[in-house]
């Protein structure tokens, strides 16, 4: 007897309830076995950081390659080093950085190593700026790092 045609709205159905979850307000605690658990608090972290004055240390979640990625108005900056480069000539002082905040997370497991993260961002400071962002998460050598971030800017 051929099941596969009953079985193709079973398999969905499962991809959709496990495979990809996405929590809004996502907090450690309301996710199973917590694989995830770190990153929200990595994030925490890189905006302390970025509040501080400290582009290297908001830059350290972003993966030390060749390979990391950065998406934003239409252009793609490649690598580590050209990633903090680009951060440092559009935020070249204390008042260009304004006071960073994150929310609206949204984290999407992609498998035991990878996940995706969409959220929101906010720059309060004299002109305020704000938009969206999605970073391509991967555990490498036991940690979670940033090897992709699209982010972009809200329209005036």
């Amino acid at each position: 007897m051929n099941h596969g045609p009953r079985l193709v709205p079973i398999a969905v159905a499962l991809y959709a309830c496990c495979g990809c979850v996405m929590q809004t307000g996502w907090t450690p605690e309301g996710y199973e076995g917590r694989r995830y658990a770190d990153i929200p608090g990595i994030l925490q972290r890189q905006a302390a950081q970025w509040n501080a004055g400290d582009i290297d240390g908001f830059m350290e979640p972003y993966w030390r390659s060749p390979d990391l990625t950065f998406s934003s108005g239409g252009r793609v900056v490649r690598g580590w080093e050209a990633t903090r480069e680009r951060y440092r000539l559009r935020y070249p002082d204390r008042s260009a950085m304004g006071r960073l905040g994150f929310d609206q997370l949204q984290i999407i497991p992609l498998g035991s190593g990878a996940a995706l993260v969409l959220g929101r961002w906010r720059l309060e400071r004299d002109q305020p700026v704000g938009g969206a962002f999605t970073l391509v998460w991967r555990r490498i050598q036991g940690r979670w790092v940033i090897v992709h971030d699209h982010t972009s800017v809200d329209a005036s």
